[in-house]
């Protein structure tokens, strides 16, 4: 397959087959256009237990597989919010660790699992970070970016405190956990929110500038509620 990612503020990534059987799969509705010659099957990729998985890591119970019947055949994957789409070559990085909601869409051959920060407190207490995925396997995957993309290669014992919903993916030799923000009053009148993601290198950290979380809820501020 070849992939040609277009867009600045929307982007998307067009894949095309170079032969029949090629294949990609996304979550359900993460398609945005194809040629024809391609043939969609949707399931839940792995069984229900890893279909449930996915769903609190944030993506969908059934994921679509798109399979080339032909060769030349294109299709696009787009991005949810405004942002970049982070090409990773999965057989070369050895994998990384996700942020729920950043699989965008990838080749057959690699895997997305759920996995989960030691902290077991910070799950209890709805850490965002507590709930993460796993790329594994061989081939390209894509990931969403929202905001500008931020890289960081941390050194050995070098630690980065980020607030959860500015992290997109670190590589496997970066350790993790999600811990509590320190202190009644910080927690209360900081402004900030309850859980950080401390991540110790060696290895590469992608964070991004936008927190759509946080977005979200500076948008429904300006929302009339029903009563009014």
């Amino acid at each position: 397959m070849k992939y040609h990612i277009i867009g600045d503020t929307m982007p998307a990534v067009e894949v095309t087959f170079e032969a029949p059987g090629e294949g990609m799969y996304t979550q359900s509705g993460g398609m945005a256009w194809m040629t024809e010659g391609i043939e969609m099957s949707t399931n839940t990729k792995g069984g229900l237990m890893k279909g449930i998985g996915r769903m609190f890591a944030g993506e969908s119970l059934f994921m679509a597989t798109y399979r080339a019947q032909r060769a030349d055949s294109m299709i696009a994957f787009a991005s949810t919010v405004a942002g970049r789409i982070l090409p990773l070559d999965v057989t070369a990085t050895g994998g990384m660790i996700c942020q729920k909601g950043a699989f965008l869409c990838a080749q057959e051959s690699v895997n997305l699992n759920i996995t989960f920060s030691k902290k077991i407190s910070a799950g209890l207490f709805g850490g965002e970070g507590f709930i993460l995925q796993d790329l594994s396997g061989q081939g390209m995957a894509f990931l969403e970016v929202d905001g500008d993309l931020v890289e960081k290669v941390l050194q050995p014992g070098e630690v980065l405190k980020v607030d959860t919903g500015n992290v997109v993916a670190f590589d496997r030799t970066v350790s993790y956990e999600v811990e509590t923000v320190k202190g009644l009053g910080n927690i209360f009148f900081g402004g900030e929110g309850l859980f950080l993601t401390r991540l110790v290198g060696p290895g590469r950290v992608v964070l991004q500038t936008q927190n759509v979380a946080e977005f979200a809820g500076r948008i429904a501020r300006f929302i009339p509620s029903s009563g009014k």
